[in-house]
C-alpha cells in the first residue's frame, strides 16, 4: 500500500496549489523522477500507462520508461532528452500541484527560466555517478535568481552507486560549498532512486541511513509561495469593460476594470490609488462573472467596480492607497539573455511590464556572472544564456516592485521589436 492509499483522504484538509519545477544537468532523472511521482501516487490514466508500456516494450526495455509521461514532443522521444519544459497536473486529495519538467541542456537554458518563473519549490537533481556538474550550479544560481524560496537537492540514481552513503554526503558537501556563495536559505538534500522508486513516494528498503521525509511527503508539507508573507496590493488592468448593451439599463453606465491580482488582497470598500494619475477612489464592487465577491486575492482574475469615475486604460495599475511602487523611467535588473542573437547596446528594444509596453535603451552593464566562478566579470555584450546587471532607460514610467518583495511586479521581458520575439527575462532590483 502506497503513502497516498494509508492516508484517511476525507479527513484531510486542503493544502492548496504547489508549483515545482524539476531542473539540473541531461539525464540526470527529471522526466523519470516526474513519472515515477504520478506513477506511485497513481494518478497516470490506464490508457496513458497503457501506451507508455507499449512504447517500452518498442524499445526493447523491460520496465516501463517513466519519461515518457513528460518527454511529449517527438524529437524529445526520439533523442531520449527534454527540450521544451513539460508542464503536468495533479492531485493527492491533500492538495492540487503544477509540476514543471525543465530541459537538462544548455542551450535550453531560456526554457528553464520561464518554468522557475513561478515555481514555489525546486528540485535540483544530480546524477550520483556524475555529482555537482556546470549546469547543476547554472540552474541552481537561476532558481535562486529567480526568487524559488525551497530548493531540494535530490541525489538521484543512488542504485547505479550502491546507495553509498559516503557518496551522498560528498555530493551533498560540494553543493554546500558552491550555494554558501549564493545565499540559498532553505535546502534540504535528499537521496533517491527514481526508476526504482526508492524516497519518492515510499521509502523503501535500501536507504536505511537516510531519516528524512520523502518528495512525497515533503511536498504535502511545503507552503504555497504567496501564503509565506504578507504582500502589497498590485493590480495592473488588462481591459477596460463598457458592456454595448443599450437594452438592460443596469450596464448603461457600467465601466470593469478586469485584470489578475499579482499580489495581495483587495475587499470592497478599500481605498485605492491609480498609476499614474495618482488619482484616489474606493473599491464599489469586485465581480467574477457579473457576481459580486467581498474581496480578491493573489492570482485571481476580477473586474473592480470603483465610486469615482476616473480615467483608467489598460497598462495602468490599481493599487492600495499608501502601498505604492516605484514609479520610475530607469530601472536595474538582473537580467537572463535568452536570444541567439546578442544584446547590442545601440539597439532600442521594448520591455514589457505587467500589461505595460515601454521602448527602452540599455543604460549599461554592470557586470556579467561567471556561473562556474561566481565572479562577476566586465561585459560589453551578453550572449545567450549570459546572466548581468544591466540597467535600461524607458520611455514610458513603470510601477515597478523589486523582484524580491514581488515576481509578479518585480519582472519584466525584454522583446526584439523588428521580430517581436522576447529575448530576455529580466528581475528588477
Amino acid at each position: 500500500m502506497s503513502a497516498i492509499e494509508k492516508l484517511p483522504l476525507a479527513a484531510l484538509p486542503d493544502n492548496g496549489l504547489l508549483r515545482f519545477l524539476t531542473c539540473g544537468s541531461v539525464d540526470d532523472g527529471k522526466s523519470t523522477l516526474i513519472g515515477r511521482l504520478l506513477f506511485d501516487s497513481k494518478t497516470i490514466l490506464a490508457d496513458t500507462l497503457h501506451a507508455m508500456q507499449r512504447t517500452s516494450e518498442k524499445r526493447g526495455l523491460d520496465v516501463v520508461d517513466l519519461s515518457l509521461l513528460t518527454d511529449g514532443l517527438q524529437a524529445e522521444r526520439e533523442q531520449g532528452i527534454t527540450i521544451d519544459v513539460a508542464y503536468r497536473y495533479f492531485t493527492t486529495g491533500t492538495r492540487k500541484y503544477i509540476i514543471a519538467d525543465a530541459p537538462g541542456h544548455e542551450q535550453y537554458t531560456r526554457n528553464m527560466v520561464t518554468a522557475a518563473s513561478t515555481a514555489d519549490l525546486a528540485i535540483i537533481l544530480i546524477d550520483a555517478r556524475k555529482g555537482v556538474l556546470a549546469q547543476t550550479r547554472r540552474h541552481s544560481y537561476l532558481a535562486h535568481l529567480l526568487g524559488i524560496p525551497r530548493v531540494v537537492v535530490a541525489v538521484n540514481k543512488m542504485d547505479l552507486v550502491d546507495y553509498s552513503v559516503e557518496v551522498f554526503e560528498r555530493i551533498k558537501a560540494d553543493y554546500l560549498a558552491f550555494a554558501g556563495k549564493l545565499g540559498i536559505n532553505e535546502l534540504r538534500f535528499m537521496p533517491m532512486s527514481a526508476l526504482r522508486g526508492d524516497m519518492i513516494v515510499d521509502r523503501g528498503d535500501r536507504l536505511p541511513w537516510y531519516d528524512g521525509p520523502t518528495l512525497f511527503e515533503m511536498l504535502e508539507t511545503t507552503p504555497a509561495i504567496h501564503g509565506a508573507h504578507a504582500e502589497k496590493f498590485r493590480f495592473p488592468v488588462q481591459y477596460v469593460c463598457r458592456p454595448q448593451d443599450s437594452s438592460n439599463p443596469e450596464l448603461h453606465d457600467y465601466r470593469g476594470f478586469m485584470g489578475r491580482v499579482e499580489s495581495g488582497e483587495l475587499a470592497i470598500g478599500d481605498a485605492v490609488t491609480v498609476l499614474p494619475s495618482g488619482l484616489e477612489t474606493r473599491v464599489k464592487d469586485i465581480q467574477v462573472l457579473g457576481e459580486s465577491l467581498p474581496g480578491a486575492v493573489a492570482e485571481q482574475s476580477v473586474t473592480i467596480l470603483l465610486d469615482d469615475e476616473i480615467d483608467i486604460s489598460r497598462g495602468d495599475m490599481i493599487v492600495k492607497t499608501g502601498e505604492l511602487p516605484q514609479v520610475s523611467k530607469k530601472i536595474e535588473a538582473m537580467l537572463c539573455w535568452l536570444s541567439e542573437l546578442p544584446l547590442d547596446p545601440r539597439r532600442k528594444y521594448l520591455i514589457r511590464h505587467t500589461t505595460r509596453d515601454s521602448k527602452a535603451m540599455l543604460a549599461g552593464i554592470a557586470f556579467r556572472v561567471d556561473i562556474n566562478s561566481m565572479e562577476q566579470q566586465p561585459a560589453e555584450r551578453l550572449a545567450m544564456n549570459d546572466i548581468a546587471r544591466v540597467s535600461f532607460k524607458l520611455a514610458q514610467p513603470i510601477f515597478a516592485d523589486s523582484y524580491a518583495d514581488s515576481r509578479g511586479t518585480g519582472a519584466f521581458i525584454v522583446i526584439d521589436e523588428s521580430s517581436n520575439n522576447t529575448v530576455g527575462a529580466g528581475m528588477i532590483v
